[in-house]
């Protein structure tokens, strides 16, 4: 019998993982199992650390029955499929991979508003197409500078998103469901507020309950027909119907979209909206940021399993 520790991977998505675990770790797939029941009632209580991308839920009434489980170690920043509240009361710890791929998932925030804003995407499309005149040069987009930026959420991405937005000489606000004191830009009253006074509105905030559609109907109406809607957050967060309506009819000028309700999206929701800018939920993960996330989760183990502080266990 094996003396290694038992560790379970929650997803197919975090497979790749398996090789660097099985040097120290017992590693079962939860996939692998057609009778999970079975799983859970046999080797699934040694299982002492879940491997999990945060996005997906877990079952805190499968979690219940994992008797040795003490850690559930996210190696996504995101860990929104977790019930923290709920893992503490029961003494499992949650860790995640604390702001690594925040500077990746702002680059592509704003990579697909400058797409969006410009014509980027649509000009691609012309000249493809062969249906590029020169007259098309008469119709020119706005320019970003000048314009304003307003930042759902002033975490690690919403920072880098300001910053980098600054530096096109956009001006930034922001809003949050707390305070920071110490922010590096003016926090509006309130969302409907921002979402008034903005050009275009990055949506960077944690999915969580509170935040569930938390841009509504009335926020993609205030950002009107000549602004944007950007979200790097999780599909959730933004009223999904509520936001085509807007675009089909005119009332949002457009929308750039890494996340969605339901992954992946089918493409036919998509055919006939217009002024878009879509991405498979591939901002936070480049070649850079992946190693990082995955060496904080397997020091997060390491960690757990020597009985020693967790390195990014989650804040709140």
């Amino acid at each position: 019998m094996s003396q290694k520790p038992a560790v379970l991977l929650s997803h197919p998505m975090i497979g790749p993982m398996q090789p660097v675990l099985e040097g120290a770790y017992e590693v079962h797939r939860f996939w692998d199992h057609a009778d999970p029941a079975a799983f859970l009632a046999g080797p699934g209580q040694a299982v002492r650390a879940i491997v999990h991308a945060g996005e997906f839920r877990l079952d805190p009434a499968v979690l219940g029955q994992m008797k040795n489980l003490g850690l559930i170690a996210n190696v996504s920043v995101g860990y929104d499929g977790v019930d923290v509240p709920w893992c503490r009361a029961n003494g499992i710890e949650v860790t995640h991979s604390r702001g690594l791929n925040a500077d990746d998932v702002a680059d592509h925030a704003v990579g697909m508003l400058i797409a969006g804003w410009r014509g980027i995407v649509e000009g691609d499309q012309m000249v493809r197409a062969g249906t590029w005149t020169l007259t098309d040069r008469m119709r020119p987009r706005a320019s970003l500078r000048g314009k304003k930026a307003g930042i759902v959420g002033l975490g690690h991405i919403g920072e880098a998103v300001g910053r980098r937005l600054e530096a096109f000489g956009m001006t930034v606000n922001w809003w949050g469901h707390r305070e920071k004191p110490g922010a590096p830009w003016p926090m509006a009253a309130s969302l409907l507020d921002l979402a008034r006074d903005t050009d275009a509105l990055m949506v960077c905030c944690r999915a969580s309950p509170q935040t569930e559609k938390l841009i509504s109907a009335e926020v993609i109406d205030a950002v009107g027909p000549r602004g944007a809607v950007i979200n790097i957050s999780r599909g959730q967060v933004v009223d999904e119907e509520a936001l085509i309506a807007a675009l089909k009819a005119g009332r949002l000028g457009l929308a750039g979209l890494d996340v969605f309700a339901q992954e992946p999206t089918p493409a036919e929701r998509w055919a006939d909206v217009p002024n878009t800018v879509l991405t498979p939920h591939s901002a936070g993960g480049t070649v850079d940021s992946i190693p990082l996330m995955v060496a904080s989760c397997l020091e997060n183990l390491r960690c757990f399993f020597a009985g020693e502080p967790l390195p990014t266990p989650v804040a709140d």
